[in-house]
């Protein structure tokens, strides 16, 4: 059985959106991933508009360090030839130059990845994170691959600029995850940490249920009657009887025939349906937990 999404819930919480679906910054565009208990984890992509925001935000973080790199350089090379610890002329000051614009644009946004949990300055202050394409937290490697990939034919570009330039931004519009040539190299993508909440509000567990619930099997209960569950408990009070009780008793048997343990004796249905979607949103709520504890809870 289905029903239908409301225009408008009475709470006021949004459906969510399709995870298959692009959609543009602030719609709420998700990817979806599954834990091993058959729980999907919904997270919020991060679209064109927010990365280039925090694409700016970095830009000027590393503007920055060049500059301060740059003053320091030639004092410090200075004092070592002072000291006769090497020879400072156009080809070692040149060469030391290059490393420090290595640094700024490879070596930044790699070690901030890596050390920071999937995010540079300009990521953390729009809410942004970079984690692997299963949903988890990103390694030295991946964050390697994505600012190589970057210098080289995305940002500044190595090759053919400004023509990869434009590849990238073309790459990120059309992708329904939003992936610059980098993500597809090391298999990431960059999600919305402050926008997985946005759901809207779930149904708390019933104390006298939440032990059974912890038992509950819920590799069989699929998304479209999990969110059959969840439209119902949002519009329950807005249903009339006998209606209500007719459709809890039914969303009671479909859910109950794909769980395990069966429903306690004497249970209310919605009060069980309520368990049921509490427990399951609980679940996917701890693997997120697991996911940013895995980097260090920065």
């Amino acid at each position: 059985m289905t029903l239908d999404a409301p225009t408008a819930p009475a709470t006021g919480a949004p459906a969510p959106a399709s995870p298959d679906a692009p959609a543009p910054d602030g719609a709420g565009g998700t990817v979806r991933f599954v834990t091993g208990e058959a729980v999907s984890l919904d997270l919020p992509v991060a679209q064109l508009g927010s990365r280039m925001l925090a694409r700016v935000l970095d830009l000027v973080v590393q503007v920055v360090l060049f500059v301060a790199l740059a003053s320091v350089v030639p004092i410090v090379l200075g004092a070592l030839s002072t000291t006769g610890l090497i020879v400072l002329d156009d080809e070692v000051y040149g060469g030391v130059m290059i490393l420090v614009v290595a640094v700024v644009v490879v070596g930044y946004p790699v070690t901030m990845e890596a050390l920071a949990g999937g995010r540079t300055v300009g990521k953390l202050a729009v809410g942004l994170r970079v984690v692997r394409d299963d949903g988890g937290p990103i390694r030295f490697r991946q964050a390697a691959t994505r600012g190589l990939v970057s210098a080289a034919v995305e940002w500044p570009g190595l090759v053919l600029p400004p023509l990869t330039w434009l590849v990238s931004l073309w790459t990120m519009a059309v992708n329904r995850q939003a992936k610059r040539l980098g993500d597809f190299a090391a298999g990431t993508l960059v999600i919305h940490e402050r926008g997985v909440g946005r759901w809207g509000r779930y149904p708390m567990m019933p104390p006298a249920l939440a032990g059974w619930a912890a038992t509950l099997d819920l590799a069989g209960l699929d998304d479209d009657l999990a969110l059959t569950v969840r439209h119902f408990l949002h519009r329950a009070t807005g249903l009339r009887e006998p209606a209500r009780t007719r459709l809890a008793n039914q969303l009671m048997a479909e859910v109950a025939a794909v769980t395990r343990p069966a429903p306690p004796a004497n249970v209310h249905p919605a009060v069980y349906l309520a368990a049921v979607h509490a427990e399951r949103h609980h679940r996917a709520a701890r693997r997120l937990l697991a996911i940013r504890g895995r980097t260090g809870g920065r």
